[in-house]
């Protein structure tokens, strides 16, 4: 057995499909099938259901798969520990990272960064942390900054910032001239959310159920300048950190606390358990960790 053929079923697997497989691996499905096939008759045991629609596993195949993830994720940490050594402060780093905390505090941070380690790049995957989470599992992020809590028996987390979210309605609305609001005070109201790929949509859901009532979405988007502009046009309400502030329309928006309860917006660097963190990866986390806010 060698890696590649390990890599191979491993993406099958994955996809459950060998075209699907293929067009990621960059093969031809004919060699992507014959180096599964290969690894089938070096360990004796039949690894995918064929006769199925969809490649799925066998018994034998699930260990190899579960076994065969963990074997490609040390190799890949192997590669990491000797490229540290080779190219000392040099590196790419890959970090999940909403949009709005990007906007919100990432600008300076990256400018400074590049600053001091010049020799490090780094490419930043906007995605809310739902998404995220899978991503750094899944190996293809280095880490991520987005809003806890997280699960702690797969995740390792540093804190970053933390404030509390606001009510932000269009200047006009009823609700703008009052000094605070509670969750059943928006039993009525259009709610605008972030999409479904982003914990702050969960969250808020979770809250007004918890306050009694179903809330009426009219509007979800991965973008915090659109909804911006939502609630600027007095489409909807929407919650943001008290920081955007200094981001939006404050002529048409009005921002108003919470209470009863509040709600903590709660921001962590977000690693997956036990990897290997590059030097670069390292840099770059420290380097936030001393510019928490």
């Amino acid at each position: 057995m060698d890696i590649k053929q390990l890599a191979y079923f491993v993406e099958v697997a994955k996809q459950k499909s060998f075209t699907k497989a293929s067009q990621s691996l960059y093969i031809s499905q004919p060699t992507l099938s014959k180096m599964v096939k290969s690894l089938e008759s070096e360990l004796e045991v039949e690894l995918l259901d064929r006769s199925a629609r969809s490649s799925e596993l066998t018994d034998a195949g699930k260990i190899v798969f579960l076994q065969g993830e963990k074997i490609l994720n040390m190799v890949d940490d192997l590669s990491s520990h000797l490229y540290d050594m080779m190219n000392l402060k040099k590196g790419h780093i890959k970090v999940g990272l909403p949009p709005l905390i990007g906007a919100l505090y990432f600008p300076t941070i990256i400018k400074g960064f590049q600053e001091s380690y010049p020799e490090i790049t780094i490419e930043l995957v906007e995605h809310g942390a739902n998404i995220a989470q899978q991503k750094i599992l899944e190996g293809e992020l280095d880490f991520a900054v987005g809003l806890l809590p997280v699960n702690e028996t797969k995740f390792e987390t540093l804190p970053f910032t933390s404030e509390e979210l606001m009510l932000f309605v269009h200047t006009s609305h009823p609700l703008a001239e009052q000094s605070f609001v509670t969750i059943r005070d928006l039993r009525n109201e259009r709610i605008i959310l972030f999409s479904e790929d982003f914990m702050l949509h969960d969250q808020m859901i979770e809250q007004c159920r918890n306050a009694g009532f179903e809330p009426q979405i009219s509007y979800e988007s991965s973008q915090w300048d659109f909804i911006s502009d939502m609630v600027s046009h007095n489409l909807g309400v929407t919650f943001f950190p008290k920081s955007i502030l200094r981001k939006i329309n404050q002529e048409h928006i009005t921002p108003i606390p919470i209470k009863e309860p509040s709600i903590p917006w709660d921001l962590g660097i977000i690693l997956r358990k036990e990897k290997y963190i590059s030097y670069a990866s390292r840099a770059f986390i420290n380097y936030i960790s001393s510019k928490t806010i």
